[in-house]
């Protein structure tokens, strides 16, 4: 909005010149969500407690969770107001990758929003039936792959997908890039939610990715530095990283009533947001690929879950003392905080190496 508002007074006002900048207005979103959050926060916390919004904690999970029980949920709306006024102030409105992350972000939000809306009416931890939400995931991952394959600003070869640490090499999909997208989406969504678990966890690996995907963001619309690096070279893509900025701020906010102990938990509202922006921005990016490795403790817990469902259907057992993968290592002894911690070193240790393979191929 400001962007529009003031380059037609450049020639007026040289000053304002800045908001050309994509580092500054990256910068500048980050610091309106954090306020935004620091502003909103205490009233939201104050509304849900008082609407009795509280979290059902589940019966087998760990006995040191059961005090949790009736801590504000749908904190989730926070980070959504941030990241969304920060975009609508620094963002470029007319860019169409900032359109589309915008809209499908707010609409994973939405379909987390009615299961958790679910769970506190029906006073219990089911929610929105699983179909349901697949179906619903399903259908905004679909409008999501037919609004890349319209953009005008995406390339010809949308349905490739490179592999890290090789310059030269990518696969085209052809018409299984659809599904291969669905699924991704849908995934990446699902997998933030399956993590959030404790006390800060999803969100604070959600500012890692966030952090790494905005470097990838600027580099990949900067056509002197993706020639450089040897990656495809996306125009407008660079405004990726003002989201990146505004999601990273709004994140931010968040962990500050969202730390060990947890004022507010984000909900389904939140961590299906957040995964499935952070899918977008991968598919967006043509960085389909680098997601699993960047995001791979979102992987891992998800995957925890896939194994102990399906090893226990097979054989009656478990493999984990409990999924996902951050509850066996508590039942395992591990402090709450000492989890969180050791993930999210983890967590930096992927990112770092994700954002090495833009030079190592």
């Amino acid at each position: 909005m400001l962007l529009e508002i003031f380059l037609p007074l450049i020639k007026y006002f040289s000053a304002l010149n800045i908001f050309r900048y994509i580092t500054f207005r990256t910068g500048a979103a980050l610091v309106c969500a954090l306020f935004v959050c620091f502003f909103i926060g205490p009233r939201l916390i104050r509304f849900l407690a008082r609407v009795k919004a509280g979290q059902n904690i589940r019966s087998d999970g760990p006995d040191t969770h059961k005090s949790k029980s009736g801590t504000p949920t749908m904190g989730g709306l926070l980070i959504l107001a941030g990241l969304v006024l920060a975009m609508l102030l620094f963002g470029n409105l007319g860019n169409p990758y900032v359109i589309i992350a915008l809209i499908a972000t707010l609409q994973f939000g939405l379909i987390g929003f009615l299961d958790d809306y679910l769970k506190i009416v029906r006073k219990d931890t089911r929610g929105l039936p699983g179909r349901y939400k697949i179906l619903m995931q399903c259908i905004v991952s679909l409008s999501v792959v037919g609004a890349l394959y319209l953009n005008p600003l995406q390339s010809t070869e949308l349905t490739k997908i490179s592999i890290p640490f090789f310059a030269e090499f990518s696969i085209d999909l052809d018409w299984l890039y659809i599904p291969f997208a669905i699924v991704l989406l849908i995934g990446s969504s699902n997998s933030v939610n399956l993590t959030d678990g404790l006390d800060g966890l999803a969100i604070g690996l959600t500012l890692i990715v966030a952090a790494a995907f905005a470097a990838i963001a600027y580099v990949t619309g900067h056509f002197n530095i993706a020639t450089y690096l040897k990656i495809p070279f996306l125009p407008g893509s660079a405004e990726l990283a003002v989201f990146c900025g505004a999601l990273f701020g709004a994140g931010v906010g968040f962990l500050w009533y969202n730390a060990h102990p947890a004022e507010v938990f984000m909900g389904d509202t939140g961590s299906l947001a957040l995964g499935g922006a952070l899918g977008l921005i991968a598919l967006m990016l043509k960085k389909e690929m680098l997601l699993v490795l960047v995001g791979g403790v979102f992987v891992a817990e998800a995957l925890s879950v896939i194994i102990q469902v399906g090893y226990f259907k097979l054989k009656g057992r478990r493999v984990f003392r409990m999924a996902p993968l951050h509850h066996h290592y508590e039942l395992g002894g591990w402090h709450e905080n000492k989890v969180i911690t050791r993930f999210w070193i983890v967590g930096l240790l992927l990112a770092i190496l994700a954002l090495a393979t833009l030079k190592v191929r």
